[in-house]
Parts: C-alpha cells; structure tokens; sequence
C-alpha cells in the first residue's frame, strides 16, 4: 500500500481549502443554514462547477472525473474543517453511487450527468429514525427488517396502470428538504413475500410529495421529515433486473464507502477545532503567562492530537480500503467528540456560551453520531461481521477451540 497522496489529490486539498478558507467561515455558515436550501446555492454552483465535486467518483461517461473514494474522503475532510454545509454527502456519496450501481442505462444517462453538473441534488430516504442501518453500518440489511419488512411502518410501494405508488414516510433524510431527487426505501407486496426495492422520486414533478425540514441540533447538517400519499415514483432499476433481495448488497457497498467519507469528514472537523483551541490557549493569559503553557492544558491537547491523528491514519485507510470504513468511522467520531468537548473547557466562559463557535462543532460531533452511530454500535457490529465472537459468547474464537 502506498499511502502517499497523489499531486491530484493534494492539489484538491489546497484548492478547497482556499477557497473554503475565504467564503466558508463560521459567520458565512450561520448565514447559509438559515437559507431556504440550507447551504450557499453559489458557493455550492462554484464547488460544482469549477471543482467538480458532486461528480468526483463518477466515470468520465457520465461527465465525472472518474476517480475513487480516496478523492472524495480528501474534499470532504476539508468541508469538515469548514463545517460547509453542501448536499455533498447526500448527493456524491449516497445517491450518485446507488444510481450507478443499481440504475438501468437511461436512467444513468439522463441522472448523473446532470448530478456531476451541479443541476440536481439527490438524496436517499429510508425509514427509521437513522440510515445507519439500511447502510449496514450498525446492522444487516439483508432482512429488510430496517425498511418495514412488509408488515406495518416503513414505506409501501403499489404497482398501477401508471407506474408504482409510495405511501409512508422516512423520518430523518439528509437535506430531504431541498434535494431534487429522492432514492426511496420501500417494500414491495405484503409479508412474507415483499422485498425492498429503491424507487425515485422527482421532487418538481412528484405528487402527494410533502418535505417538512426538522429542527436539528447540527444546523449545518439538515434533515427533513419526507410524507409519501400516493406519491408517484419510477423503480430505480429495471424491474427484470432486480436481485430477489433486493438493493441490500448496493446500499452495504455505499455504505462502506461512505463511513470512510464520513470518517474523513469528522477528522477535518476534529482537526479545526483543535487548531482553533490551540490558537486561542496560545493567546489566552492568565496570571500572566498564556494558559496554554500551563502544564495540565498541554497534557490535554497532546491527547486530543493523538487521537485525531489516529483517527485521521484510519479514515485515510478506509479510504484505501472501505471494508474497514465502519471502525474508521467509529473511531473518528470518539475523536471528534471528544475533540470538540475539550476545545469547549479550554476556552473557558467565552465556550459555554451557544452562540461561540466551538459550538458549531460540538453539534456536528454530536449529530453525527444520532445519524451515523453511536460509536460502539459501530465497533460490535464491525466485530461481529470479522467474526471475532461465536453468537451468545463473548469469548474470542481461538479460546472457544481450546
């Protein structure tokens, strides 16, 4: 493995950090997560456009730059720092690989073009209260359990004269409130017998389509509450061409990738707060000597370097290797949280207050973590999958042979 970076790959990084740097600070963020979209509509043009980011891992055919997660987890480490809000991850990372994976040729042809062009926002909508799940980052998917399973709850999909219907609602959808695609979850036939299939949903021409946008703790990470009344929809795939299981495998593929973006993400955002805490202990006095030479304080950010360092060696793996994306991303988020709740003491009085914006990280931390984890679901069920422990024993399986 060579762990180097690319000069493409560094050549993104210092590209968006400049230019993060000089629109993206914590005052241009408060102002662009009280938009309607919730995020800079041109900032998010010029990422598009100039960068390519929304279309960074998808083939050159489709007007992407063809390249692989590692590029990915590189520009969102550094939308991280910046705590950008952008349907970045929801679009490049969610829904863009789905239709790739899963979509019929028009459908590739007439989405993802305009996906890496900037034009449309997607997002995926699956039941529950987190995706974590249906990504098989804390649990199976092969079950459908997680979309409702065909009893009641989750979303129901019926087949009519002029195409399918969805009726349900997914709770937490990441930017579901402005993406114009939706990739829905829903079961299809009743129990026994249903699976789960993806179906799209085009948020301009959709009936019975109603998006209420949640209050969130992480404002820079928005998530809406998606109603389906009969909602028209299109299968996402050709009906022929649909695995019996369904797009388990697809959305376990994407979630791999994913973690290890997010793991990514959640470093870039560890490692801010802990360069902004130690500019500030660096300028802070107190008995007049700055606070951070004291001793105590020193001890305390050694350890939060430590950890994100570690945390940013595993996410750099997993994008390497997304199998490992889950422990990645476990791993990442301890980091963050607790990166972030040492950059809130350090500062003292002026970091309690919610308006100061150690803050605005410390939500991230904690957002993240209701989406995407918690941290130690993610490690059992990274353990379980390495089989590390027989079922109902938690003893290691070389000792069990004993």
């Amino acid at each position: 493995m060579d762990a180097a970076f690319t000069a493409e790959q560094d050549e993104i990084r210092r590209t968006l950090r400049d230019l993060l740097a000089k629109r993206c600070g914590p005052a241009e963020v408060r102002s662009a997560v009280r938009t309607a979209h919730g995020y800079d509509e041109t900032l998010w043009r010029q990422l598009a456009q100039d960068l390519g980011l929304p279309g960074l891992t998808l083939a050159e055919e489709y007007g992407g730059a063809g390249c692989g997660p590692a590029e990915l987890a590189v520009a969102c480490e550094e939308a991280g720092r910046a705590l950008l809000p952008s349907p970045l991850l929801a679009t490049a990372a969610l829904a863009a690989p789905l239709i790739a994976a899963v979509g019929t040729d028009a459908q590739r042809t007439a989405l993802l073009p305009r996906i890496a062009a900037g034009e449309l926002t997607a997002t995926l909508a699956v039941p529950g209260g987190s995706p974590a799940t249906a990504l098989g980052l804390i649990g199976d998917t092969s079950g459908g359990a997680w979309a409702g399973g065909g009893r009641s709850g989750g979303v129901q999909a019926t087949p009519g004269p002029d195409g399918w219907r969805l009726y349900g609602e997914a709770a937490q959808v990441l930017d579901g409130h402005s993406a114009g695609l939706l990739l829905v979850a829903a079961h299809t036939g009743g129990f026994p017998r249903s699976r789960t299939l993806l179906f799209l949903v085009r948020s301009d021409t959709a009936t019975g389509l109603a998006r209420t946008r949640q209050i969130s703790l992480d404002e820079t990470r928005p998530v809406a509450r998606v109603e389906l009344r009969e909602t028209t929809a299109e299968l996402l795939g050709a009906d022929d061409s649909v695995d019996v299981s369904g797009p388990a495998g697809a959305l376990a593929a994407v979630g791999r990738t994913t973690a290890a973006v997010l793991a990514a993400e959640a470093v870039g955002a560890a490692a801010s707060a802990l360069d902004r805490t130690i500019e500030y202990v660096k300028a802070r006095e107190q008995f007049g000597r700055a606070i951070g030479s004291f001793q105590a304080v020193k001890h305390r950010l050694a350890d939060s370097y430590v950890r994100v360092q570690a945390a940013r060696s595993a996410a750099y793996y997993a994008a390497w290797d997304p199998a490992a994306g889950g422990l990645a991303l476990a791993q990442a988020l301890e980091a963050l949280r607790i990166t972030t709740a040492e950059a809130i003491q350090l500062h003292g009085g002026i970091g309690f207050t919610w308006e100061h914006e150690a803050h605005l990280y410390f939500k991230r931390a904690a957002a993240d973590e209701l989406l995407f984890g918690p941290v130690h679901r993610l490690r059992d069920h990274a353990a379980e999958q390495a089989g590390l422990f027989t079922p109902g024993d938690q003893k290691p399986r070389e000792e069990v042979a004993v």
